[in-house]
């Protein structure tokens, strides 16, 4: 008997225990890996834990950055963050209620912090005590609770977990206020008792792992990378595994509320946010609104990628209303539309999506797209979807458009033709007076093949 299969009917034993689906089997190639990725496109991300309790202020005073990061910006002690855990009590949290929102916005997986850089896991670790089972007045495994909420309404479930940054342990990276500087620890110390561990747990405790998020990979060598690659293949082997790990994952993650400005060939995705914070911070109120949540996810899909979307919810364990509510405004928008996102490719063309710089640089040393946001298309075989974000006055109108158009019509009225002039490689679309969605109007152009 194979490791990987010895893994998988122990996994498939303890799920069954716990009421959860076991491992899936190992796909039969890297394209049917990523096909539920692929078909997704948008996913829940959630960056909850202790740091939600300081809430981006520590001792009265407010403390800059994301909320996340409160112990590494405040500089604050192992043993006085510590003693948050004995605060940690989210009486408020649902995660059927979690999920259930996350299906009213159209998204398709819902990835939590396990553990993040502040060391503390939010499921029952038996590696460390340090979790929010053991070391709280809650006591409920949020990790499991979510786990089983996405296998009852059929959504994918994933972690994130933070390899290499642990600012509770002693050799763990990132904490140089109480443990000095990185290079003096015994990080491979860390790797071996804690990290990898934990995350072996994860693989076995939680059903079957959409995809592992890890993150920041300090001193993370493609030698210290290589145990965990192999624990997910063994255990999980359907499970993807982002580009944050430190060496090549399935997929790449872009920089955080990072888009690019060209269509992008490998399979990507971008963790992106809804205010300026991950974790809650009290004093972030600057909400992205549904309609440009709306573009971004149009704009991405449309370039070749997913979005991850992330809530911060409070310590009581509430995702905060205007989240809430600017979500499901983009899920009442995938109802009609959602044809058009789903398994959708990206744009054939290009010039709608901005002109290059003929300064600016970007990181790779490339010209910086000056975007454009009149227009955006997406694609299946045999359909091209014009996203129209500025409404034409009469017509929609393309030149250097090859092709034959069968058949025109808006997503939201099928059963009504719009009428189509080509005349050489002009395209133009005879439109109604008005948009019918206030935010993007969709047509679809069918295609000969």
């Amino acid at each position: 008997m194979t490791r990987t299969l010895t893994a998988c009917l122990v996994l498939a034993a303890t799920c069954a225990a716990q009421k959860l689906p076991p491992a899936l089997p190992a796909p039969a190639s890297q394209d049917a890996k990523m096909q539920w990725f692929r078909e997704a496109k948008f996913g829940l991300f959630i960056h909850w834990g202790l740091y939600a309790i300081p809430a981006g202020e520590w001792k009265g005073k407010p403390v800059p950055g994301i909320g996340e990061w409160i112990m590494n910006r405040a500089k604050i002690p192992v043993g006085e963050y510590e003693q948050l855990a004995t605060q940690f009590n989210p009486v408020k949290f649902n995660a059927e209620e979690w999920v259930k929102m996350a299906k009213d916005a159209g998204m398709k997986y819902v990835v939590i912090t396990s553990k993040h850089h502040d060391g503390f896991a939010m499921y029952q670790s038996a590696v460390s005590k340090y979790n929010v089972v053991d070391a709280t007045p809650f006591k409920r495994d949020v990790v499991k609770e979510l786990a089983l909420a996405c296998a009852k309404h059929g959504l994918k479930f994933g972690v994130y977990y933070s390899q290499a940054q642990d600012w509770h342990e002693k050799n763990g990276a990132g904490n140089s206020w109480d443990f000095g500087p990185d290079p003096q620890k015994d990080f491979d110390q860390y790797l071996r008792d804690k990290a990898l561990p934990q995350l072996k747990e994860l693989m076995s405790n939680y059903g079957p792992m959409c995809l592992v998020w890890f993150d920041t990979p300090r001193m993370m060598t493609k030698e210290r990378s290589q145990p965990f690659i192999d624990a997910i293949h063994q255990m999980q082997p359907a499970c993807l595994i982002d580009g944050r790990l430190g060496a090549s994952g399935d997929y790449r993650s872009m920089g955080d509320n990072v888009i690019p400005g060209t269509v992008v060939k490998e399979d990507w995705e971008v963790p992106a946010t809804l205010n300026h914070t991950w974790g809650f911070k009290k004093d972030d109120n600057d909400w992205k609104t549904t309609p440009d949540l709306t573009f971004k996810l149009v704009d991405i899909v449309s370039k070749g990628g997913n979005y991850l979307l992330n809530v911060g919810p409070t310590a009581e364990g509430v995702i905060p209303q205007p989240s809430q509510d600017n979500l499901r405004g983009v899920g009442k928008w995938l109802k009609v539309n959602g044809e058009s996102i789903y398994g959708a490719g990206p744009t054939p063309f290009g010039p709608e999506l901005g002109t290059p710089d003929p300064v600016k640089k970007d990181r790779e040393g490339k010209p910086v797209i000056n975007a454009k946001t009149d227009w955006r298309c997406t694609t299946k075989p045999g359909k091209l979807y014009i996203h129209l974000f500025k409404w034409p006055a009469g017509q929609f109108e393309m030149d250097q458009f090859s092709g034959k158009v069968k058949k025109a019509y808006l997503l939201s009225k099928r059963g009504k033709s719009l009428k189509v002039t080509q005349d050489g490689t002009k395209l133009s679309v005879a439109l109604p007076a008005e948009a019918p969605d206030a935010v993007d109007s969709v047509i679809v152009l069918e295609t000969a093949n």
